[in-house]
């Protein structure tokens, strides 16, 4: 597996990696669990979300920055990024995907690996990873006690008014 930067003609790929990851939380959790009327509102156009913000992660000027994970073959399994704030030397793990079928190969452990790497290089002294306490999330959440982060509780309600 080879880490490099996100790229242009990335984008395809790695819009259908967002998608293809995501669809089992927004769909079989968010949507029956919050409800259709709060869904739509907060979600209902999650993919095209997905897709109008990936061309916006890797802005390095303005403190932006993604990779990707390629297999020797060059396929895209891996998407990772993050947000630095120098001056508050405050750095975010902002996005992390990993493609569902090369999941348990400790790819999403090696991009956020590659990041905390570029970040203490920016001078980054501490870092933010933000997931969902649903069961989808599980794997994300053990993965970050794995690399030494500590949870804080948060309570965040929606309902429809």
């Amino acid at each position: 597996m080879h880490i490099r930067p996100l790229e242009v003609d990335d984008h395809p790929a790695t819009t259908d990696l967002l998608i293809e990851t995501f669809r089992a939380f927004f769909e079989g959790y968010a949507r029956p669990h919050l409800g259709e009327q709060v869904f739509q509102h907060q979600h209902g156009h999650w993919e095209q979300d997905y897709r109008d913000e990936l061309p916006t992660l890797h802005a390095p000027e303005a403190g932006r920055h993604a990779a990707v994970a390629t297999l020797a073959e060059g396929t895209i399994v891996g998407l990772i990024s993050w947000r630095v704030d120098t001056k508050g030397r405050h750095g975010e793990i902002y996005l992390l995907a990993v493609s569902p079928l090369h999941r348990r190969h400790h790819i999403g452990q090696r991009l956020c690996q590659h990041a905390i790497t570029h970040m203490r290089a920016d001078g980054v002294e501490v870092l933010q990873i933000s997931t969902g306490g649903d069961p989808f999330h599980a794997p994300a959440r053990a993965l970050y006690e794995r690399l030494g982060f500590t949870p804080v509780p948060v309570a965040v309600y929606l309902g429809a008014i």
